[in-house]
């Protein structure tokens, strides 16, 4: 008997995290996979769902990227010698062609890496960065625009059937 999906679009994705202020402040230009390379506790946390995205961005340096505000809670059930730090910067796992695709655009034309989602797939954590721009408020407010529109089109065509 085959094991079932834990998520609905059937690609073995199971949902730790969304970063749900990035899509309102960028408009993603490209997304990648990346790994992240943990301890125990984090990914026992991890597992409970205790990630918070508020402050946090990808810092490419020497060659490397690293995950940086990323809030991990401490896992409960550990001594409290054997506790991680929760704001600890993370090492991203990435292709050297990956990274060095990354720090040519963000350093030409002033984009960001920002992490979109965090998730297991086959038993490993991880990452989905995405390089984007950042939305000035007119940018936003056409989107607000554009989804009301929307909604109302839907409404209205639901009233005609």
């Amino acid at each position: 008997m085959a094991k079932k999906s834990k998520s609905p679009s059937g690609d073995g994705r199971k949902t730790i995290g969304v970063n749900k202020q990035a899509r309102r402040l960028y408009e993603f230009l490209e997304t990648f996979e990346a790994g992240l390379s943990l301890v125990g506790s984090e990914v026992k946390s991890l597992r409970e769902g205790r990630v918070a995205f508020k402050d946090g961005y990808v810092r490419l340096k020497d060659g490397e990227a690293w995950l940086v505000g990323v809030h991990i809670a401490p896992w409960d059930h550990t001594g409290p010698y054997d506790q991680h730090d929760p704001e600890r910067p993370r090492k991203l796992l990435l292709h050297k062609h990956e990274i060095e695709r990354l720090q040519a655009r963000v350093d030409q034309k002033g984009l960001t890496v920002i992490p979109v989602s965090m998730y297991f797939r086959g038993g490993r954590v991880k990452l989905e960065i995405a390089l984007g721009r950042g939305k000035n408020v007119h940018d936003r407010r056409d989107d607000l625009k554009a989804r009301d529109m929307a909604r109302d089109t839907a409404r209205q065509l639901a009233a005609y059937k």
